[in-house]
């Protein structure tokens, strides 16, 4: 039985909590949150008790949830304290910073797994099975979209990093535990054509990004802040005997026929329903194996693939790993 503390008690604290209390290997033994009430609130939820910073990093581990900016000095206490850690992505929106913290990790010989929960939604995880049993050959080209329903509000645009920092560091994770292969370089192409006010805020959200390996693979990513239809999650991959194709996930497969047509219902809204599985499914590798959850290093190496898509979007050039 793994004793965590959460600390963040916001949306994706709220997950993570409940996913704990539910799972019969951990033991949520507290929330903190610098916010009492929603840290009462989830709490009271999940059948504990709020908790302060300190006996957050008592317990045997600890789960970051917290915005952004805390994350690099709370894995490092966390660190200190001993403790396996859980970090929401990213670790820092500073390479730099990143660095340093992996280093105190490092010298820690604590166990440190990022959140990128995507690597375990089964649908995705079955497509990384089968391509590594060599369903289709060698790969040879990789293509994965991800469109979110709504653009968030121009004030967490400002703060967020950009849209290659906090919404496709998903998908280059995703490339880099697809390719088998390091990318050599970065081309990406961006624009504003789903709200203004995002561009306002000095940020795109409309993007394209295509990388390149050693051996010649390509990978292309495609965001976009507007899916009509729902959240959009799909990956292709090609390879030099067929294909493996991951759809995306609908609210029930019920399809109505009749003289008009054939309709089905659409895609699941946003990342809560759609990757609920994948949380579960990550904590459960917290718990049990944290060794084979992605690491600080892949933190690291999503965030610098992400630098370089933000530099090829501003000068329009190709950049070299």
């Amino acid at each position: 039985m793994l004793d965590i503390a959460v600390i963040g008690a916001g949306r994706i604290g709220q997950i993570h909590a409940r996913n704990i209390a539910a799972h019969q290997g951990a033991r949520l033994v507290g929330v903190a949150d610098p916010d009492e009430a929603a840290a009462r609130r989830l709490a009271d939820a999940c059948g504990t008790s709020v908790i302060s910073l300190d006996a957050a990093f008592a317990a045997k581990a600890v789960l970051i949830a917290s915005p952004t900016p805390t994350h690099a000095d709370f894995i490092e206490a966390a660190a200190n304290a001993g403790q396996a850690i859980f970090c929401e992505k990213p670790i820092d929106l500073s390479v730099a910073r990143v660095e340093e913290c992996l280093a105190t990790v490092r010298r820690a010989g604590v166990a440190l797994m990022v959140g990128f929960n995507r690597r375990f939604d089964p649908h995705f995880a079955e497509l990384k099975r089968r391509l590594d049993a060599g369903a289709i050959g060698r790969l040879e080209m990789l293509t994965i979209i991800s469109r979110d329903p709504s653009p968030p509000p121009p004030a967490y645009v400002a703060v967020s990093g950009g849209l290659f920092r906090d919404m496709m560091i998903h998908d280059l994770d995703m490339a880099l535990f697809l390719l088998g292969e390091e990318p050599v370089s970065v081309y990406a192409a961006a624009s504003v054509q789903v709200d203004p006010a995002i561009g306002t805020a000095g940020d795109v959200d409309t993007a394209m990004v295509t990388l390149r390996t050693a051996s010649g693979r390509l990978c292309q990513i495609s965001n976009s802040r507007r899916a009509t239809y729902g959240y959009d999650q799909r990956i292709e991959a090609h390879g030099a005997t067929g294909m493996l194709r991951a759809g995306n996930v609908p609210v029930s497969t019920v399809e109505l026929a009749n003289a008009s047509g054939i309709t089905a219902d659409p895609v699941l809204p946003f990342f809560l329903e759609r990757y609920a599985a994948a949380y579960r499914a990550e904590l459960d590798c917290f718990v049990t194996n944290v060794a084979s959850g992605p690491s600080g290093d892949d933190g690291l190496a999503a965030l610098r693939l992400a630098d370089a898509a933000t530099r090829s979007a501003q000068t329009g050039q190709v950049v070299a790993l």
